[in-house]
């Protein structure tokens, strides 16, 4: 074989690799819910409880409850390309002491579109269907959102104001932010760091509807350039991996579009009433902690900042740092647990 014959071949291998075991969006949903990892805390739990909630424009949005129905509330609202299982360290730490409530934003998971624009608004709806349909109205929650879970809850304080004040006890907003993604991320290299990237740059590498590979090259891209590469071990990488080839490409493109362009603006944050703990990871390039810092510093003009918390960790902090990010909900469960809820939780844990 000659040299370029040669080198067609090296290449054609490599490529191969890049798409080792591409399937499609339900089958790796499947595998993940079904994969038993090295460490028991990335496994799937059956639900308690299996629910939808339909919204006006006719989306159904997956909803599991797990724990007891009379224990104190915890509502998870997972990121983009993301689902219900993102929170399986949180869930299978703490659904034996708290009632917790996750569900599929609207396009990921199995949750279905709808007929409205994906948006801001539009996120800020469909948290308050769950809350109505779904979460028991006898006690208040506390809500923790992640990445576009977090700009998810802003929206919903902004949006449904009154709502958030008769049902929140306090609020968690990790890795997150307001607007300016395309202006501020730093996920790919020597994006707005050499150079402020333009927009549509942002769009074009974010919104490319294409299946995500498996295989080793795709587990160090994650591992590297979303999580902090220097702490984040191989079933850290391969469980946020599993999450985002388990979204529909069409949507996880939908959703990016819609985030890119997003402006909400610190609106959110100053419409919060309630106590609200920051989170942010201190090597995240996808949404850099300078990010999260904005919304503390918000908050905390306002008198509402509980507390700001900075894990060493990429932007998956609750999947790298879990029992930080963990032991960080269960002190805010018990912080604004009512009285009542507090002596349940002491009973349960004696």
């Amino acid at each position: 074989m000659n040299a370029g014959g040669a080198l067609r071949t090296a290449r054609l291998a490599e490529v191969q690799s890049m798409l080792t075991g591409l399937v499609r969006p339900a089958e790796a949903r499947r595998r993940l819910r079904s994969r038993q990892f090295a460490d028991a805390m990335f496994n799937s739990r059956e639900p308690e409880r299996a629910t939808w909630a339909l919204t006006d424009d006719d989306a159904r949005l997956r909803v599991h409850h797990y724990g007891s129905p009379d224990a104190p509330v915890l509502v998870l609202v997972h990121g983009w390309s993301c689902c219900i299982e993102y929170w399986n360290p949180q869930i299978n730490a703490l659904a034996e002491r708290y009632h917790v409530i996750a569900y599929d934003q609207r396009g990921h998971g199995e949750s279905t579109w709808g007929k409205r624009r994906f948006d801001a608004d539009v996120l800020a709806d469909d948290l308050h269907t769950v809350v109505d349909q779904a979460v028991p109205r006898d006690s208040k929650a506390v809500f923790v959102g992640h990445s576009m879970g977090g700009i998810t809850v802003q929206a919903w304080a902004h949006r449904h104001p009154d709502q958030v004040e008769e049902r929140a006890a306090a609020l968690v907003l990790a890795n997150t932010t307001w607007g300016g993604i395309a202006a501020e991320t730093r996920v790919l290299p020597f994006l707005n760091s050499m150079f402020k990237a333009p927009i549509w740059l942002g769009q074009a590498a974010l919104s490319v509807p294409f299946p995500f590979p498996g295989g080793r090259f795709a587990r160090s891209l994650v591992r590297t350039r979303i999580l902090n590469g220097r702490s984040a071990t191989a079933d850290h990488a391969e469980f946020v991996l599993s999450m985002s080839r388990s979204c529909n490409p069409v949507a996880r493109a939908k959703a990016a579009v819609a985030l890119i362009e997003l402006a909400l603006g610190p609106v959110g944050a100053e419409a919060i009433t309630v106590p609200t703990t920051v989170l942010g990871g201190r090597h995240d390039l996808l949404l850099p902690h300078a990010m999260t810092q904005r919304i503390a510093h918000t908050l905390s003009i306002r008198g509402y900042l509980d507390q700001l918390v900075v894990l060493d960790t990429g932007h998956a902090s609750n999947i790298e740092a879990a029992e930080d990010f963990t032991a960080e909900i269960d002190r805010v469960m018990y912080s604004f647990s009512t009285p009542t809820e507090l002596t349940e939780l002491e009973d349960a844990a004696s």
